[in-house]
């Protein structure tokens, strides 16, 4: 912006003017170019995709850092540190323990009651979901808060979903102003202060709120809405428990259990239809549910898929569905390379909302590594009166 603005007064103010009345409008027309570029940069949200610096690897200068250490509030380009935050390479060894850096070549890491923090301009009353990448270091108890005020919510980090060393995650919330902090902060101390939760690849994603659509009472039931899912990771999005499904980052849903679920698309992965679906990772700790308008004594029909992703996630697999006084075991005997079946529920409301909610009967990992949580698929789930 300043470059842009320089070069063009010095293209207006090069030759001998000598304050001629054709000078003066240049260096007038000058000042109103640069009060027009920054009002229109100004009224431009943040696009989707990655936050500036958003993988990190764009370094502080060499005299801001002492070893890893970053010294100095604004040292990290585009966001703002406070507290012991690190700047790590791939490669980096702790002792005996490779650091892991998740994408790429570099990620920051927070210590003892760090924080990084970056300002974004959004539209105020939209839902945004982030997507970024974690990985546990040293401390076996380390959880992450992720907070753009007046929102926050705490990532309990204790279970590792994958075999990476690292995890992939979304968190929703809604822009309260048309301008957003956001914020990571590790709340822990532990003995050394070096230990503590590693970022990196932040990116953030504007949601569409799905609405009913005619002839399904569910929302998003298709999971075609939800966080950004990098093209490069083959891993998906971990989507935390979360109790508002305003702000979800799976908008619709409420991921109402102890443990994540994950979020896939069909790039990656076997999708029963569409482009994305969710995996039910932790048996009966991994659910999703969302309550919806029915009238008592009315007899509804829900229908759903049930797969596996073709990532190696096999055995004898149930998912089960509730909705009232009802419930469904769907059985699906997976050979980890892929397909899908139909299932159905029906059932008698009784009440005004009816709260829809599935989960898996059984705990996976995959047959590759024997380590990483996995699960049955669901998609395309539907619900009409009967």
């Amino acid at each position: 912006m300043i470059c842009i603005f320089q070069s063009v007064c010095t293209m207006h103010s090069s030759g001998n003017c000598q304050g001629s009345s054709v000078c003066k409008m240049k260096h007038l027309f000058c000042a109103l170019h640069l009060v027009y570029l920054c009002c229109t940069i100004a009224a431009s949200p943040i696009k989707n995709g990655l936050l500036k610096n958003g993988n990190f690897e764009e370094a502080p200068k060499p005299s801001l850092l002492k070893g890893t250490e970053i010294k100095g509030l604004n040292s990290l380009p585009f966001w703002q540190i406070k507290g012991f935050v690190e700047y790590i390479t791939s490669g980096h060894h702790q002792g005996d323990m490779l650091v892991v850096v998740p994408q790429g070549n570099h990620a920051a890491r927070l210590g003892n009651e760090a924080q990084i923090s970056q300002t974004v301009e959004v539209k105020k009353g939209s839902f945004y979901s982030l997507t970024f990448s974690v990985a546990r270091t040293c401390a076996q108890q380390e959880t992450l808060n992720v907070s753009v005020p007046p929102e926050d919510g705490e990532l309990p980090m204790q279970t590792l979903y994958s075999s990476t060393g690292w995890d992939s995650y979304a968190w929703g919330f809604q822009a309260a102003s048309n301008m957003a902090q956001i914020i990571f902060h590790n709340p822990g101390v532990v003995d050394d202060p070096a230990c503590g939760p590693l970022i990196d690849a932040i990116a953030i994603k504007e949601l569409n709120l799905p609405r009913r659509l005619k002839g399904n009472l569910i929302k998003n039931g298709d999971f075609e809405e939800g966080p950004l899912v990098f093209r490069s990771s083959a891993y998906g999005v971990l989507l935390p428990p979360n109790i508002d499904d305003d702000n979800s980052p799976l908008p619709g849903w409420i991921i109402d259990s102890l443990k994540s679920v994950k979020y896939i698309d069909a790039l990656h992965y076997a999708v029963p239809q569409g482009r994305r679906a969710v995996e039910l990772l932790a048996g009966k700790e991994s659910s999703i549910s969302q309550t919806v308008p029915t009238t008592v004594g009315k007899t509804y029909l829900l229908s759903f898929m049930v797969g596996d992703g073709s990532n190696t996630c096999s055995g004898s697999m149930i998912v089960e569905a509730f909705a009232a006084r009802e419930t469904v075991k769907v059985p699906y005997e997976s050979k980890g390379t892929g397909g899908f079946k139909t299932a159905q529920l029906a059932f008698k409301a009784v009440s005004a909302k009816t709260r829809i909610v599935f989960y898996s009967t059984f705990y996976h990992v995959r047959s590759d590594d024997m380590s990483s949580l996995c699960g049955p698929v669901i998609d395309d789930v539907k619900l009409v009166l009967h």
